[in-house]
């Protein structure tokens, strides 16, 4: 059986096991089979990661931005070289099709080209002769070891969002991947050996809440990046607060689409099955809830339904599957569960993927695609992230009643909405309340060069992921103001007055 470990000094760790000796399983979610075993760390492999990347914090926050730079150039090279592999690793683990697989690889690998050039943004800023030979400067350093902490639904680009920056702005990282989906982040480590990034500079443990809490209370950790459910996000962001580290966690989603009677409903229907039923509804940026305005309702629900039952869902290693299973069988159970209540609490189920199985493939995490109609806001299936292929749509008589819907809902990560009407999708994108909008565009993942994060119970912490608030998160300001008087001049003396600049 394959064998996954640690990543420490630049190397996998010795003792496969570690000293605390704890494995976990790492299952094929499409046959339900164990595939692999994974480390589990203890307390003492998460100090010896640290302690790794802090002895090569000492010469990497110190090295040129042109190494940094031409060390990440050839980490992007040889990431783009082995992308099919690395999305081979994360169907095998997490179970979705290839070709979304590859799109993953492809959106992590466009932050690595942001951290390539970061030497741009690096830069600060002076101000000459702000008072008498007086010179102020701005500059931005690293913090040092940065902790990060990525969920199973992207096990790479998720990885890729966090690390690339990181180090290019001088830290040094420890990574803490899902031990559901532990391979592709092993392969991003090697690749970045390859590339030239120095032992300790990036290193991986794996493991549950025993390595997290480690993590988030070690003194030697600066700060922390966490992405997963708002429940644990919540605690990192208490945690390691706490401890005076600097946080950015993000959380939960639950994203609406509000679609008006004037929208274009072919389009709109397109758009609701992918973003819906894409990675089989495990992702953040995934509509779970579409908010129907008037006349749209059920010509809509139609159009749904007719596009969905046309899903090829099967193995992700099958080319012609449009969508794999779920990550675990006690997720696919409680995907399952919300679907029963809902119909308990009087939505009308329009699609119901619960018996759904694959020939031949029986013990897989298989759920169908799910559309449930008519569900109430006080419906456990709207409450709750589902992160599973259920989409729930709710009726709204006009646009105010569905913007206190939306707005009602303590989840702010992403909306959008659908329309042809210019003057509308300008109130909305001003009225809602979420961290990313979008106009026809059903999920608003924003491009590298802006940030990524959300509002309310989707976030914890004031700086989002990529970007410039990432430049901010992973270093902090200095303002030097410096006097070099003219030799020339006689020594002014003493002066008590409070300075000022004139």
């Amino acid at each position: 059986m394959k064998t996954v470990t640690h990543w420490i000094g630049g190397k996998p760790l010795g003792d496969p096991a570690g000293s605390s000796g704890a494995w976990g399983p790492v299952t094929d979610p499409a046959t339900g089979e164990v595939t692999a075993q994974v480390a589990m760390a203890g307390a003492d492999e998460v100090d010896a990661a640290v302690a790794a990347a802090n002895e090569a914090y000492a010469t990497w926050r110190t090295s040129s931005l042109a190494q940094r730079t031409a060390i990440l150039f050839r980490y992007r090279e040889l990431l783009n070289a082995r992308r099919d592999d690395l999305a081979a690793l994360i169907t095998a683990e997490q179970g979705k099709v290839h070709a979304d697989a590859l799109g993953e690889v492809a959106r992590g690998l466009e932050i690595v080209e942001l951290a390539c050039g970061l030497g741009m943004a690096l830069k600060g800023d002076t101000s000459t002769e702000v008072s008498s030979h007086v010179d102020v400067e701005s500059v931005r350093q690293p913090l040092g070891v940065i902790a990060g902490i990525s969920p199973f639904n992207f096990p790479a680009m998720i990885s890729m969002w966090m690390f690339p920056m990181a180090i290019a702005c001088g830290n040094t990282f420890v990574h803490k991947p899902s031990s559901k989906a532990p391979s592709a982040s092993m392969l991003l480590a090697e690749l970045a050996a390859e590339a030239g990034v120095p032992d300790g500079v990036l290193n991986i443990v794996h493991g549950d809440e025993v390595a997290v809490n480690a993590l988030l209370d070690h003194p030697d950790v600066a700060a922390v990046s966490f992405v997963g459910s708002t429940p644990v996000a919540r605690h990192v962001y208490s945690r390691a607060s706490a401890s005076g580290k600097r946080v950015q966690a993000l959380g939960g989603a639950k994203n609406h689409m509000l679609v008006l009677p004037d929208a274009d409903l072919d389009a709109a229907a397109d758009a609701a099955v992918t973003a819906a039923y894409g990675s089989a509804g495990q992702r953040c940026m995934a509509v779970s809830v579409v908010v129907a305005v008037g006349s749209a309702g059920d010509a809509l629900v139609s159009r749904i339904a007719e596009r969905a039952t046309k899903v090829k869902i099967g193995p992700g290693n099958d080319p012609t599957s449009q969508m794999g299973p779920l990550v675990t069988k006690t997720h696919r159970d409680e995907v399952a569960n919300y679907v029963a209540g809902a119909a308990a609490q009087g939505a009308d189920v329009v699609l119901d993927g619960r018996d759904f199985t694959v020939d031949g493939l029986e013990n897989g995490h298989w759920m169908g695609i799910s559309l449930l109609d008519k569900v109430s806001t006080d419906s456990e299936a709207y409450r709750n992230e589902i992160f599973g292929p259920v989409l729930c749509v709710l009726r709204a008589g006009t646009y105010e009643e569905a913007m206190r819907v939306i707005n009602g809902s303590p989840f702010g990560n992403a909306s959008s909405i659908f329309t042809r009407d210019g003057g509308a999708a300008r109130r909305f994108q001003l009225e809602v309340e979420t961290g990313m909008v979008g106009v026809n565009v059903p999920m608003p993942v924003p491009v590298g060069h802006h940030s990524f994060g959300g509002w309310k119970d989707s976030a914890f912490g004031d700086h989002r992921m990529y970007g410039s608030e990432a430049i901010h998160f992973y270093t902090r300001g200095k303002v030097i103001t410096t006097r070099w008087p003219d030799t020339a001049e006689a020594p002014a003396g003493p002066d008590l007055r409070f300075p000022t600049s004139r």
